[in-house]
């Protein structure tokens, strides 16, 4: 029999200078981030609005071994670090060793870029870096399905955004954690969440992309790995403010993507929302959901994890078509190139159905991508 594709449902990008050089508005070509001796013997990005330059060379440290990684990865030149994460034309090459297929691409600086106080600034970074991906993704469409960025600057121009990422070809939406206007459960982005279930665009929330998710990296108790570990509180932060706050109540086919935020902790993180909704979420109304937030998140929400042995462990503790694996290349988290070896231990005790909806099937449908499927599925 023909194996399932092997999709990385969270893969990058490291943005090359001219990205944004190149093609942002020229009105803002002088304020494009550009690259900045380190100090450190690096690269680093020099952005408008951070006081400090943007260190890359974790952005790019796949396969570099544990032992040695904390001492050659943080402080490298750009092009001296993995090719693929800038020029398609090796990027299929590197799939390979990993024994992936295709890959679902996600911004690395634009993670931060997200957190841009100035909204008309971080918008013309956010069209620059489409035009540029929707260049990097057409040189291999078979296996690079890219995600547009939009700075959400109201509804109107979020519509507009959706629609031209729709037209450059992009499968989803990557979001900025907050919104410059209210927040996301509030009424007024009904409009915006109705544009997205019509075009069919995934919704694809990412660690780093809201303020208190990027804080974690500076603010911490103790060891400074202590903020590593707060990363995933943006990702439940986002499903608790969908959930509860009845978006998808009010839009049941809108697609919610967390991504790199792992998913071994959500059947408690469920149970405990369901507590919290039974116990006090009544009010002069009556119940806060007509259903169990469970439920929504069954149907609504979808998690990527990379080293994550629980979200297989307990896959039939939660949806299991909405569990999307990936390999988080190239940046220092990543699995590759052992991901395939790593997978083989973490899946083990689960059924050859769930292996590989996880690794691929899940990521083809929620993202439709035009990958062919063996008829047995």
């Amino acid at each position: 029999m023909l194996r399932a594709p092997v999709v990385s449902a969270d893969s990058h990008i490291v943005e090359p200078p001219e990205c944004y050089r190149d093609f942002i508005d020229p009105v803002y070509r002088d304020r494009a981030p550009y690259l900045v001796d380190d100090g450190k013997g690096g690269d680093a990005y020099a952005i408008e609005g951070y006081k400090r330059p943007l260190e890359i060379g974790l952005m790019s440290a796949a396969g570099i071994p544990d032992a040695v990684m904390p001492k050659v990865a943080p402080h490298r030149k750009f092009y001296d670090m993995h090719q693929s994460g800038w020029d398609p034309a090796t990027r299929v090459e590197d799939q390979k060793r990993d024994g992936v297929d295709a890959e679902i691409i996600y911004a690395s600086v634009g993670m931060v870029l997200c957190n841009l106080k100035d909204a008309l600034y971080k918008d013309a970074c956010f069209k620059a870096y489409n035009r540029w991906l929707e260049g990097y993704c057409s040189a291999a469409p078979k296996n690079l399905f890219g995600l547009g960025q939009t700075a959400v600057l109201s509804v109107d121009s979020a519509i507009e955004d959706f629609r031209r990422i729709k037209a450059a070809g992009f499968v989803g939406v990557m979001m900025p954690g907050r919104p410059v206007e209210e927040d996301y459960d509030h009424p007024m982005y009904n409009a915006l969440w109705e544009c997205a279930t019509d075009l069919d665009l995934p919704l694809c929330f990412h660690i780093l992309t809201s303020r208190e998710s990027a804080a974690a990296l500076t603010e911490y108790r103790g060891h400074k790995l202590n903020s590593f570990l707060k990363l995933i509180r943006g990702i439940q932060d986002l499903v608790g403010l969908f959930v509860l706050g009845g978006v998808f109540e009010r839009h049941p086919e809108l697609k919610f993507v967390g991504a790199e935020g792992d998913a071994g902790w959500l059947p408690h993180f469920m149970h405990r929302m369901n507590r919290a909704a039974y116990r006090h979420g009544h009010g002069k109304s009556g119940p806060l959901l007509p259903r169990p937030p469970s439920e929504y998140i069954r149907e609504n929400v979808w998690l990527t994890f990379q080293d994550d042995w629980e979200a297989f462990a307990c896959a039939h503790r939660m949806n299991s078509k909405r569990l999307l694996w990936a390999n988080d290349f190239p940046h220092s988290d990543s699995t590759w190139p052992w991901s395939q070896e790593m997978l083989a231990n973490h899946t083990a005790g689960v059924s050859e159905e769930v292996r590989e909806q996880a690794m691929g099937l899940n990521c083809i449908e929620l993202f439709n991508l035009p990958i062919p499927v063996p008829a047995r599925h």
